[in-house]
């Protein structure tokens, strides 16, 4: 009998008040691993009362205290990252060597949160006017929430639930429904950690966990990651309830070359961004600009740098290019495909098809779309999947005003040996992660990450010291005091009282 996971409800695994389940399947084999609950309000009221309880005595524990249960994490799960980058793979579908970076990721996420008490820090200063003083303080706020996506089952959560407990506050996580076996197993070693009960929790479920989460009065701020139009969804919804909301969005990311830039080891990196992880990240790029004569050259090579891409089960140590996520992902991606042929793109590589896999799998082989038009379904839709599409433009101003003018902004790429091109590409576009001769430009964990326009709803990024931001709130206090036997001893209201 396939089992059910559970909740992760006051320090213990409970099963969930709901019945109704979805299962969880392997993309690479259609294997049933495991059904997760589609959760209820009631799970959710359960674990946000929890929260709240918890946050009482968390909030008053001293910072350094706090993040005593996050160094013993940080070494669980660097003695655990093979076994649970196997899990990723199982569930997910990404090659072994993928899984091991998203893994590794998240650890720097704990790393950077047991810095809490330098990052947490204040600010004060001494006679701000005559014989006062001022000083700022960060105070935790209360329960957070976060609903994290299925291309990242163990970095997401880390971007922020690390950071809301060490900076005092409790949280609850709802980690996404195709791919939850990876945070039972964390949330096995968080067990394990010595975390107060209540502190940090977890509810499976669907789209009434998301709900209750944003509509919930005792839950202070959401963070999300997914599609726009979720993104949007709990953004309006969560803000109309007063929370503080940060929610990551889609994205189309546009990859720039000029005709000076290191043109091997460049498309090397492109075709990289575009194809790891099947294109299920919001960093891949999408469409690939040739400014010039780099066109036929960035053309050619990424053909011949499709010849080393090995489709297959990501168990595979061969493998290169894993499955897409779900038998639903693969038609979409085919279906997108085709109408980027019918819009009149020109289909150099068909990888709808390919060969050598289990026919069960989700896969899809690597695939080249040319000649993509400004506007048309290849140049507009976010694919999520791996789909190269080529433009050619003919001055880097036309590219920069090509990428600006797509409704996501998350990231974007400029390949160039010109220090002054790559200085005024990163000036004038408008996606607010860049990245200069780098193919996913991720931002490490103690910088700021997310992108603007449609890619990013809400006023605070995540990360580093943008994390203490959005989980704290600052308290100011103006302090006086009289020195004894000074005619002003007594305050002067005082004296009119």
């Amino acid at each position: 009998m396939t089992k059910t996971i559970q909740n992760y409800i006051n320090g213990q695994f409970v099963d969930s008040t709901s019945t109704d389940i979805t299962p969880i399947h392997n993309p690479a084999t259609d294997e049933v691993l495991a059904n997760t609950p589609l959760g209820t309000y009631k799970d959710v009221d359960s674990a946000v009362a929890c929260a709240k309880e918890a946050f009482k005595t968390w909030k008053k524990t001293p910072t350094v205290d706090r993040i005593q249960p996050l160094f013993k994490l940080k070494t669980l799960l660097e003695e655990h990252k093979k076994e649970i980058a196997t899990l990723i793979v199982k569930e997910h579908g990404k090659t072994l060597k993928e899984a091991m970076g998203d893994i590794l990721r998240g650890i720097q996420m704990v790393e950077v949160a047991c810095g809490m008490p330098a990052l947490m820090m204040g600010e004060n200063a001494t006679n701000i006017a005559a014989g006062i003083d001022a000083s700022t303080e960060r105070r935790p706020m209360g329960v957070f929430a976060g609903i994290t996506p299925f291309n990242f089952p163990a970095m997401v959560p880390f971007w922020f639930w690390p950071f809301a407990v060490a900076t005092g506050n409790t949280y609850v996580l709802k980690p996404s429904e195709r791919v939850p076996l990876t945070q039972m197993r964390i949330f096995e070693l968080i067990n394990e950690c010595g975390f107060p009960k209540g502190v940090i929790n977890m509810v499976h479920g669907g789209k009434d966990v998301v709900n209750g989460l944003c509509d919930h009065a005792d839950v202070e701020g959401v963070n999300f990651v997914g599609s726009t139009p979720i993104a949007k969804h709990v953004y309006t919804r969560g803000s109309a309830t007063g929370k503080r909301v940060q929610a990551l969005g889609g994205a189309k990311n546009f990859m720039v070359i000029l005709p000076d830039a290191s043109m091997e080891q460049s498309v090397k990196a492109m075709v990289d961004s575009c194809y790891g992880c099947a294109g299920e990240r919001c960093l891949a790029g999408s469409i690939l600009v040739g400014v010039g004569d780099a066109y036929g050259q960035l053309k050619e090579q990424v053909l011949n740098e499709i010849k080393n891409v090995k489709v297959g089960d990501g168990l595979n140590p061969e493998t290169t290019l894993g499955p897409v996520i779900s038998k639903a992902a693969k038609d979409r991606i085919t279906t997108d495909i085709q109408t980027a042929i019918d819009e009149g793109a020109e289909l150099l590589v068909d990888g709808r098809n390919p060969e050598g896999v289990d026919a069960n799998g989700y896969f899809l082989g690597a695939t080249v779309l040319d000649k993509i038009k400004p506007g048309t379904t290849m140049a507009t839709k976010e694919i999520f999947g791996p789909v190269i599409g080529l433009m050619q433009v003919a001055t880097m101003d036309e590219a920069i005003e090509l990428l600006n003018s797509s409704n996501y902004a998350n990231t974007t790429s400029l390949f160039t040996t010109n220090g002054g091109a790559a200085r005024k590409f990163i000036q004038e576009v408008t996606p607010s992660m860049v990245g200069v001769n780098i193919g996913v430009p991720a931002p490490m964990a103690f910088f700021s990450f997310g992108g603007s326009k449609d890619s990013f709803f809400g006023d605070i990024k995540v990360h580093g010291n943008s994390s203490v931001e959005f989980f704290t709130e600052k308290h100011t206090a103006m302090i006086r005091w009289y020195e004894e036997g000074t005619e002003a001893a007594v305050c002067p209201i005082w004296k009119e009282n």
